[in-house]
């Protein structure tokens, strides 16, 4: 299991538009649904990653937590099907369904969504404000696959919570730690590598 780290990309940093299909509606979701919302969370994941599976049941919490609260939550995910089948919309949708997420689970099918924000890893946690600059990235909390720290959320939380109060997100933000997205051959960006932990 190769760990990849969070390319951390510049706080104030404006989110890049996106127009994916929701996996178990079938529908478009763009970035502008999300307009009327004071906060948008952004996650990169995917199905088969160790280091998502461990957070599953933190990010279902979330999803409930912050149903009535004036921020979206929008996950996608990226990994090339062809050699992670796991990762194809079928099973994220079925997974979806099972796990309970109240959120869209969103595919990238050309792997731009993922370069334009410069996800690095799955899960990487990206945070924007009513303007949609970049407030927070980086991890969901300290918990690790192996390690004894609860899944929680608490990074992730405090963000979403400074946000919603009109605070700055908090400091110092730690990068999430992750698998890397699986590239397809030839589309791996720039970044490709770089963070590897």
């Amino acid at each position: 299991m190769a760990k990849t780290a969070s390319m951390m990309p510049p706080l104030g940093t404006a989110a890049p538009d996106f127009a994916l299909e929701d996996v178990r509606s079938h529908k478009t979701v763009r970035l502008a649904d999300f307009a009327a919302k004071k906060a948008l969370g952004v996650i990169f994941f995917c199905r088969h990653c160790p280091f998502v599976k461990h957070i599953q049941a933190g990010l279902v919490r979330l999803g409930k937590d912050v149903e009535a609260k004036d921020v979206a939550l929008v996950a996608i995910s990226s990994n090339d099907p062809g050699t992670h089948p796991d990762d194809a919309p079928e099973l994220l949708a079925a997974e979806a369904e099972q796990a309970g997420y109240r959120f869209p689970v969103l595919f990238d099918a050309t792997q731009k969504v993922a370069q334009a924000y410069q996800a690095a890893c799955t899960p990487d946690f990206y945070l924007f404000d009513a303007a949609r600059t970049l407030v927070y990235r980086g991890q969901f909390d300290d918990s690790r696959p192996g390690n004894a720290e609860p899944v929680c959320g608490k990074d992730y939380r405090a963000a979403i919570d400074a946000v919603l109060s009109g605070r700055p997100a908090p400091s110092p933000q730690k990068p999430s730690i992750g698998c890397n997205i699986k590239w397809k051959p030839g589309n791996e960006p720039p970044y490709y590598g770089v963070s590897k932990v």
